[in-house]
């Protein structure tokens, strides 16, 4: 993830899932229902991880700047903060500008890469959600499911579901053949990412 904290999931957050289209009448019979955390659908296809990867290369050099500003208004204040008893009031009020320009330009670049990242990062989401939904519907017509819950919303009405019912995995594997974008290459074991422990 980004250190700016852009993330897929983040941009998600404020894109529910595209609205079912209005469905001819209900077949007679037991209702066939699945659940599926759509957001992870999304960012879990080879060309969402692919996409994404692509926006942190792009934002790299973007992000490597906020933190050299970062890392200078901390080694300036450090400075002032060891060294302040031993200046003048004048040179004391010089640094303590300086700090605070170098302030002001670190929260506009973080600012403009936090609005500028995000903004791509929805886009991207929205994008690729409509096409992970067409395939979420033809696959669920193919199986006869006759409800679909999307349980990654926060204010989902979903408490529990039979982890049998979940087809998230189901249909990224068909996105995945569909696009037919191949899977990003494994990293190496010290820099995958571990699950906060308790989860």
């Amino acid at each position: 993830m980004m250190a700016s904290g852009m993330a897929l999931g983040a941009a998600a957050q404020t894109s529910p899932a595209p609205a079912a289209p209005a469905a001819a009448a209900l077949p007679a019979g037991p209702a066939k229902i699945a659940v599926i955390a759509f957001q992870a659908a999304v960012a879990q296809t080879n060309e969402g991880q692919r996409n994404y990867a692509d926006l942190e290369k792009k934002y790299a050099p973007k992000e490597a700047q906020v933190k050299a500003l970062n890392d200078e208004v901390d080694s300036l204040t450090k400075q002032l903060q060891t060294q302040g008893d031993a200046l003048s009031d004048t040179e004391r009020a010089n640094r303590a500008r300086k700090i605070d320009e170098k302030k002001k330009q670190l929260d506009r670049a973080s600012e403009d890469l936090r609005t500028d990242g995000n903004q791509e990062i929805q886009e991207m989401y929205n994008k690729l959600a409509s096409k992970v939904y067409e395939v979420l519907s033809s696959y669920a017509q193919q199986q006869g499911y006759t409800v679909v819950l999307d349980i990654s919303q926060q204010q989902t009405p979903v408490l529990y579901a039979n982890p049998s019912l979940d087809i998230t995995k189901a249909v990224v594997d068909a996105y995945n053949v569909k696009s037919g974008v191949p899977a990003l290459p494994a990293k190496p074991a010290a820099a995958t990412l571990k699950a906060p422990s308790g989860r």
